[in-house]
Formats: C-alpha cells, structure tokens, sequence
C-alpha cells in the first residue's frame, strides 16, 4: 500500500504544481526560456491545417534566439502554393518586445522590405502593437492573413525558389 500511496501522492503534487504554474502564468509574467520553450513544443507538434510551422534555428543556441519559420501560401492569391521561409530573432527583451522576423524567400507584400526581406513594423500591425501574450505562431499566422489581404493577394511575385 505504501507504493500506492507514493503513486498518487505524486500524481496529486504533479495535478498542484500544473495547476501553481496555469495560475503563476496567469498573474505573473512567465520566464523568458519558460515561454520560448513552450512555444517550441507547440510549433513542433504542428499549427492548426499545417500551413504555418516553426522551430529552432540551431538547437545547440541555448538562449533560443534564433528560430525559422515556414509559411505555405493561402489558397486563391499569387501566394497558394509556394512556400515562404522565413528567419526569426529573438532578442533577450522577448516577449516583451517582438522578434525580429525576415522573409528568407524572396516575396512581395506591402509590410515587407524589398531590398532586405525584413517585415517592417510600421506597415504589419501585429508587430506595430506588439504584447507580451503574442507567439511566434500568432506572428507567422498573422503575416499569412496579410498575403490574403487585397492589398497583397494579387501582387506579382517574384520568380519560386528566389532569396534575399
């Protein structure tokens, strides 16, 4: 019985401290490395229709700056069908601050820079007015509504399989 008892006990202190660490995230503001490694498991088991995905750039990068992403391009625009990589950096002030996001695949869209790839604050709002509660995927999900807007849906592209 005693080993039995050791089995539930441990299970209920692992059911107290899951629910100590929903209830700290909800009043406290979580880790840096907490948050990053979150948001790598869930862009390891997939996102929603798997369409938008993400991971470490080098898993050897122990403060988990660098990371990629992939975006393929939604149904009826210029964009359906390619798939888009993209870098993302992000710096020690993260999540308070937003990563920094480049599109590796050459691609126009209005919030992006031509010449660099780099996606520009002032012109994608989801970085303009950043908070703490955006992710990576709300990042990478955003950018792939925008290519559907009809400011970008029907912009010429540049040739499939180009780079910055």
């Amino acid at each position: 019985i005693g080993g039995l008892w050791r089995q539930v006990h441990c299970s209920n202190l692992l059911r107290y401290w899951l629910i100590d660490y929903e209830y700290f995230k909800f009043f406290f503001a979580v880790p840096r490395n907490f948050r990053l490694l979150e948001e790598l498991e869930r862009g390891e088991k997939g996102i929603g229709d798997g369409t938008v995905s993400y991971g470490m750039d080098d898993g050897d990068d122990i403060y988990m700056r660098s990371w990629t992403g992939t975006i393929i391009g939604p149904h009826n625009t210029v964009h359906e069908g390619r798939i888009y990589q993209l870098k993302l950096f992000c710096d020690k002030d993260y999540p308070e601050k937003p990563p920094s996001v480049r599109f590796h695949s050459r691609i126009n869209m209005t919030c992006v820079n031509h010449e660099t790839g780099v996606v520009e604050p002032k012109k994608f709002g989801l970085l303009a007015n950043w908070q703490r509660e955006y992710t990576m995927e709300d990042l990478l999900t955003q950018l792939k509504k925008e290519m559907a807007a009809p400011h970008n849906r029907k912009l010429v592209q540049p040739p499939e399989g180009t780079y910055f």
